[in-house]
């Protein structure tokens, strides 16, 4: 259907929307549950903001699993690399996401409050571990990753799991996590009222606030440590083939995209832009246009972030040169293809699908209903 390199570029968009997906959607629930217990200080404001997601929380994880599938499936060897380097990481994010569908479906079923405070303790370790995970991953690979490829295209790893945790990764991660909060705050004032509307309103507000700060000082970080770039590339309609192109270092080149496309500066601006309006939109009592800004947040940031890398998915700090693109570390044309038609019927049935349980269930969750339906509710 198409040529081997607009495949390429095509599912360098696609993993970019489906990833988005996952913010807007999935990255809400974790935010939520973060939130769960500074905007719910009884157990039934508690119970109050888990069913604002309790309708949508497992459907959510679709766009997730979506994700690391289509990661999988388009850019096997990045797949290979990500869960050998990020081993560890990755197990930690496991482990977590266990106590969500476990806190969610057990919380309610004692009457306990030791019970049911140690589940929402788990709520949030599910939630926050995952958000601050994948921000520390994505601040690693900015500072490249240390592995290897030998001649037969064999990764291996040779880091290590605290090496991750350095302070610019760190901060990345506190970005993730404060931008699903800030975004999660919007969503819980909408969704709820009175006291609890309130706070979530605040938290949100505060979140958003410390996001700006955090993420302009990340883009001041980026603009000094040693960006990527290619000198030389092989041919990128032929054999994928990492080991066949020159790469160098240099600081501040995971800028050069930008002064090569001035109108993709739009993207952190359009983060910016939309963090500020969404608490401002908050203030005024507008919850719903603040989820649209807030959502068009979260677009700005991770399209900043590919725009920056772009083409670079995984660069090696141990040989800049294996590191790996999107020109070459692709599956065959024919499975780029093949996954392509399968987006194209697939994706359009989630979007539609997810919009209509949205639709179908929406209403402000209240105080006044919990506690009538005590047994129907999580």
């Amino acid at each position: 259907m198409f040529d081997y390199e607009t495949l390429k570029l095509i599912w360098w968009l696609l993993i970019g929307v489906l990833l988005i997906g996952f913010a807007v959607t999935d990255g809400m629930d974790m935010g939520v549950a973060i939130l769960l217990r500074l905007v719910g200080k009884t157990d039934v404001e508690r119970r109050t903001v888990i069913n604002t997601i309790g309708a949508h929380w497992d459907g959510n994880q679709v766009w997730f699993i979506t994700a690391g599938g289509a990661l999988f499936a388009a850019w096997p060897m990045v797949y290979a690399a990500a869960f050998s380097g990020f081993y560890f990481a990755m197990m930690l994010v496991l482990f977590a996401l266990f106590f969500r569908p476990l806190g969610f479906d057990y919380r309610s079923k004692i009457d306990s409050p030791r019970w049911r405070n140690n589940w929402d303790w788990g709520l949030f370790a599910g939630s926050f571990i995952p958000a601050l995970v994948f921000g520390v991953a994505f601040g690693n690979l900015l500072l490249g990753v240390p592995y290897h490829i030998d001649d037969l295209l064999r990764v291996s790893y040779q880091g290590s799991f605290f090496a991750l945790l350095n302070p610019f990764a760190i901060v990345v991660g506190l970005v993730s996590v404060l931008m699903l909060v800030g975004h999660a705050g919007m969503w819980l004032q909408l969704r709820t009222d009175a006291e609890v509307a309130k706070r979530s309103a605040q938290y949100g507000q505060y979140a958003l606030m410390a996001f700006i700060v955090l993420f302009a000082l990340a883009g001041v970080w980026v603009s000094q440590i040693d960006g990527y770039k290619i000198v030389s590339m092989g041919d990128t309609q032929g054999f994928a083939n990492p080991l066949a192109k020159t790469v160098t270092q240099a600081p501040g080149a995971w800028l050069d995209n930008y002064t090569k496309m001035p109108l993709t500066m739009l993207f952190p601006a359009l983060a910016f832009v939309m963090a500020a309006l969404a608490i401002v939109l908050s203030k005024l009592q507008k919850p719903a246009m603040a989820l649209i800004a807030s959502s068009l947040m979260l677009a700005g940031v991770i399209l900043t972030a590919g725009m920056s890398m772009f083409p670079f998915v995984m660069p090696s700090s141990n040989n800049p040169n294996i590191s790996l693109t999107m020109w070459d570390a692709v599956s065959s044309h024919m499975t780029l293809n093949v996954m392509f038609i399968a987006a194209v019927i697939f994706v359009p049935l989630i979007l539609i699908y997810t919009t209509w349980c949205y639709v179908k269930m929406w209403r402000k969750v209240t105080i006044s209903e919990i506690e009538n339906n005590t047994h129907g509710s999580y």
